[in-house]
């Protein structure tokens, strides 16, 4: 049985000469290979590669950092290998312009062609034109059978109020769907690449919600970013929940008491 260096190697037409497991690979295993001829590439196991290639190559269309995708194949995605060397905590002004340089790619409905998934963790994307309706059942609703009924009904009670709390999208945005620190790569020159995303289209305070879970964007993330919606920190409980609920379903109870406190911010 091949390994999967050996499975992306093949699918680059070349022998492979090397390969390491990669960090920060929870949902799916990631090597680094380099080949007999001397390039390198990262390959990636599992998940659904062909979806995945389609969303790093709409973020490159889009004009924001992402790996150019090499090879797909089947349950092996293969992609750019890139500098990680650098750090974050410098990198905040080229994260915020990288962000809003996808967020200005615009759709005309909110969601993806596509369906997608966090392991077993279903990700509903069918196209709605009314974002309130979208982010209630594709991300908060759908929820309701895998959480028990006390978190259940204070979902719904949320998801009801939702024509009054969220704004209606002209023309949604191009989402990361997935942002956090473990998928963003800094470069040791400080260039920033985005990567294992879970794209479709909706409003862009959900990306930066999901990046404020584990980290703390700073003043100067904001300010190359560009300026806030009102009523940005009213709805930042909102989106945290999914990604909440996420973690609750695929990483056991330790994540119930994140979600009875976006509940509870949130107003429900």
């Amino acid at each position: 049985m091949s390994t999967l260096g050996e499975a992306g190697a093949a699918l680059l037409g070349g022998t492979l000469a090397a390969e390491a497991a990669l960090g920060g690979g929870s949902l799916s295993e990631i090597v680094r290979i380099r080949l007999g001829d001397g390039r390198e590439a990262v390959v990636k196991g599992g998940g659904l590669p062909e979806i995945e290639a389609r969303m790093l190559r709409a973020m490159a269309a889009a004009g924001a950092p992402a790996p150019a995708v090499l090879a797909v194949g089947d349950g092996v995605l293969v992609i750019e290998a890139l500098d990680a060397g650098g750090s974050m905590s410098r990198a905040w002004p080229q994260i915020g312009v990288a962000l809003a340089t996808l967020h200005a790619a615009k759709g005309k409905c909110c969601g993806w062609d596509d369906d997608y998934a966090f392991a077993r963790v279903a990700i509903e994307n069918r196209w709605m034109q009314n974002w309130p309706a979208f982010w209630a059942e594709r991300r908060l609703l759908v929820n309701v059978p895998h959480v028990g009924a006390d978190l259940a009904h204070r979902l719904q009670a949320l998801a009801q109020s939702l024509p009054n709390r969220l704004p209606e999208l002209a023309a949604p945005s191009l989402l990361h769907g997935d942002l956090w620190g473990g998928n963003l790569l800094v470069s040791r020159g400080g260039a920033v690449s985005f990567i294992d995303p879970a794209c479709y289209y909706g409003h862009g305070e959900v990306d930066i919600a999901m990046l404020n879970m584990f980290d703390t964007p700073p003043r100067a993330f904001y300010d190359a970013y560009g300026p806030l919606e009102p009523g940005f920190d009213e709805r930042q409980p909102i989106y945290r929940l999914w990604p909440a609920l996420v973690h609750l379903r695929l990483f056991g109870s330790g994540y119930r008491g994140m979600v009875e406190r976006l509940l509870a911010a949130a107003g429900v």
